[in-house]
């Protein structure tokens, strides 16, 4: 006699990618305290290699991919009805939005004096090894050749190769299009690439943070208490504020929404610290929250390499009077102004990658701050900028939906229907994984 039965043998239950993030967090805290306060050098080195790993691997692709978004995202306009009016709504509500940034850092810096009482002086610092100022900004964005850009990654040249190559495209009309139809496979290729990098995401967290913590410890962020909790508390304003509130009273859609569908970007670009490392993410919560994907995919890459809320608004506004105070310089409206005009003007200096120090360095040179208190900066600026990226991701995300929403093109179904994290979906071209019976 036989018996026959069948089995159902289930695959384990995968922890969403917030919680997978949020592990990483916390393990990498833990580990971070073990290795600096009983001394363990090789976690350490072990901590420093994984992180420096994972975001190694985010820029690997970061200057093909800049290139190709760039260019592609010009020529999907063709495919948009009114793009011109999108496109400068687009450009509108990013310097609408760095503005209010900008004044909100200003007066977070004003009020709390972050430079006061810090027992630093001048001689702590250090001029930095570059430097950026109008004339580097300007001169700059025209490259030499067509190689160089790319080997040293020079991200606002990428840019403007891209965005004649786009242009000329779109002059040159069914004559480019076997090279729009390659650059949409290589962009495809890269950000299939990325996605892979992107599910490492938890692993890099655990690196990223551990290693901070591990170097830096909690004296560094003692003696820069003030600043520290001023830029954070200032990005906090905008990301939970200013945006809820311009989505619900510009945008009229819900707020926990936007964050429901945004946040798996948002915490990626946190733990990375790269807004173009975090753009093929972007863009598909982008895309998830209703907004058209010809659209998406040309206000995301322009956004991940201009809209920096983060980084070039809060940031420096409170860095200029954190640094004046250091030095003793008093600052006048007039400075006070500049610092606004050099948030929204010069926004593309910061290149969507990690760090802020150019647009900090322009900044101070407009302003005719010592560059030497860029030097003041540098040790702490791995833990702010954390939280001064994942602003601007969630910034490059909120613009596309606001001005889709305005248009008349929001899907509010697939909106207010948004639930699941992109990264916790299979993709549409791997198999899908089914119980195994027997």
């Amino acid at each position: 006699m036989s018996v026959s039965t069948n089995t159902q043998f289930k695959l384990p239950i995968r922890a969403p990618f917030w919680a997978q993030i949020l592990a990483g967090l916390v393990l990498g805290v833990l580990l971070g305290w073990l290795a600096r306060s009983q001394d363990v050098s090789w976690l350490v080195t072990t901590l420093e290699k994984v992180g420096g790993t994972f975001i190694g691997l985010l820029k690997l692709a970061v200057a093909p991919l800049v290139f190709f978004a760039i260019l592609v995202s010009i020529t999907n306009l063709r495919k948009v009805n009114n793009a011109a009016r999108l496109a400068s709504r687009t450009l509108l509500w990013f310097m609408v939005t760095s503005l209010i940034a900008v004044a909100i850092g200003l007066v977070i810096g004003l009020v709390t004096n972050p430079g006061a009482g810090t027992g630093l002086t001048p001689a702590d610092g250090a001029a930095p090894e570059k430097t950026g100022s109008w004339i580097d900004f300007l001169t700059g964005i025209v490259p030499t050749d067509v190689i160089t850009p790319f080997t040293e990654l020079n991200v606002l040249q990428i840019v403007f190769m891209a965005a004649v190559a786009g242009i000329a495209a779109l002059q040159l009309g069914e004559k480019a299009q076997p090279i729009l139809t390659l650059s949409e496979s290589v962009l495809e290729l890269l950000q299939k690439a990325l996605w892979w990098v992107i599910r490492l995401a938890p692993l890099g967290t655990v690196g990223l943070i551990g290693n901070a913590i591990a170097t830096y410890g909690w004296d560094l962020i003692g003696k820069y208490a003030t600043f520290t909790a001023d830029i954070y508390v200032g990005c906090l304003i905008v990301l939970f504020g200013v945006y809820p509130a311009l989505l619900a009273t510009v945008g009229k859609v819900g707020p926990v929404q936007f964050f429901k569908g945004a946040w798996p970007a948002i915490q990626l670009a946190f733990v990375s610290r790269s807004s173009v490392g975090t753009m093929p993410l972007t863009q598909k919560v982008t895309e998830r929250l209703g907004v058209p994907k010809e659209y998406a995919s040309f206000a995301v890459p322009f956004g991940a390499t201009t809209k920096m809320d983060g980084c070039a608004a809060i940031y420096p506004a409170i860095a200029a009077i954190f640094v004046a105070q250091i030095f003793d310089i008093p600052l006048g409206v007039g400075d006070y102004l500049l610092i606004a005009f050099v948030s929204v003007v010069g926004s593309a200096a910061t290149a969507g990658l990690t760090g802020a120090t150019v647009m900090l360095t322009l900044t101070l040179s407009t302003l005719g701050l010592p560059m030497e208190g860029v030097g003041l900066l540098l040790a702490i600026d791995p833990i702010l900028d954390m939280i001064r990226t994942a602003t601007n991701v969630a910034g490059q995300a909120l613009v596309p939906v606001i001005v889709s929403a305005r248009e008349g093109l929001l899907d509010r179904e697939a909106y207010d229907s948004v639930h699941a994290s992109p990264v916790d979906e299979t993709p549409a071209d791997e198999p899908q994984r089914v119980p195994a019976t027997a």
